[in-house]
């Protein structure tokens, strides 16, 4: 797909991957609608853009049901109809075990990582199938969606259900001849204040944490020409192509590589809170 003059909404644009998707999908010459809960941050982006008029940004919780079903109406009314969605935002759990996390906080990861994903995805379906060349989702899963990594269980189990749910999409408009294409993308560990929160959390030299992370922009740029190729997975990231060559070998040598990656270092920490 040739991205000049198409229009985007990417969601999480105020941070990280979200707005480097963003602002490279700005770049190539498409118009860009930036949602995210963080106001600030999205005037951030909009001032990064290489060209502010083609980057409309709105203050959206993707948790919030209500909010998310009026958006498609209020998107229609200012740019037209969209050619693609880019679901990018989402929430960290802390490294905490399973016993340590708060009801509040595991319903808040699956309203945002996966409700909100899924209900956003179902309000612009109807839209995309009307573009007569299709239109394009891309989701976003995580590399705790192939292996259960300490501390994050919650977040990799949110993760792995917005996976199925894109696949399982991809699977129904294959079925009904649809052009939409459904692109489910893998990132593994990719520097951005959330990768940044978490080494300091663990206690890992930033210096370190930041020279195994791969670059956002570069991120940015593999997400979108997968999602540009229709192509139905991709995996981000070194990290995140180990752990896949690994699954497919034994879910048990996946499983032992997460916990020696950062087993100590989260009940460790778990030991002295609890002390």
């Amino acid at each position: 797909m040739d991205v000049g003059g198409k229009i985007f909404v990417v969601t999480g644009a105020g941070n990280g991957i979200g707005r480097c998707v963003a602002l490279d999908l700005v770049s190539r010459g498409a118009t860009v609608v930036g949602a995210d809960i963080n106001e600030v941050g999205l005037a951030e982006t909009g001032r990064l853009a290489v060209d502010l008029s083609r980057f409309r940004s709105h203050v959206l919780d993707i948790g919030d049901r209500e909010a998310v079903q009026r958006f498609p109406g209020i998107v229609r009314a200012e740019v037209g109809q969209v050619d693609g969605l880019f679901n990018i935002a989402g929430i960290a759990q802390d490294t905490q075990p399973i016993a340590e996390v708060g009801d509040d906080r595991v319903d808040l990861l699956m309203r945002v990582n996966y409700f909100g994903t899924v209900w956003l995805t179902r309000a612009f379906l109807p839209d995309l199938e009307q573009r007569p060349e299709g239109g394009l989702i891309l989701i976003t899963s995580s590399l705790s969606g192939l292996a259960p990594f300490p501390g994050a269980a919650f977040y990799g189990a949110s993760k792995a259900a917005v996976a199925l749910f894109a696949y399982g999409l991809a699977q129904d408009l294959r079925g009904k001849k649809s052009k939409v294409t459904v692109t489910t993308v893998i990132p593994g560990t990719i520097w951005t204040d959330l990768v940044r929160k978490t080494s300091q959390a663990l206690g890992t030299p930033e210096a370190v944490a930041k020279g195994f992370a791969m670059a956002p922009e570069k991120a940015a740029r593999r997400i979108i020409d997968a999602a540009l190729d229709g192509r139905v997975r991709a995996v981000v990231g070194k990290d995140a192509h180990v752990f896949n060559g690994a699954r497919r070998l034994s879910s048990r040598l996946s499983e032992r590589m997460a916990y020696a990656q950062v087993g100590r270092f989260v009940y460790r920490s778990s030991s002295r809170r609890n002390g």
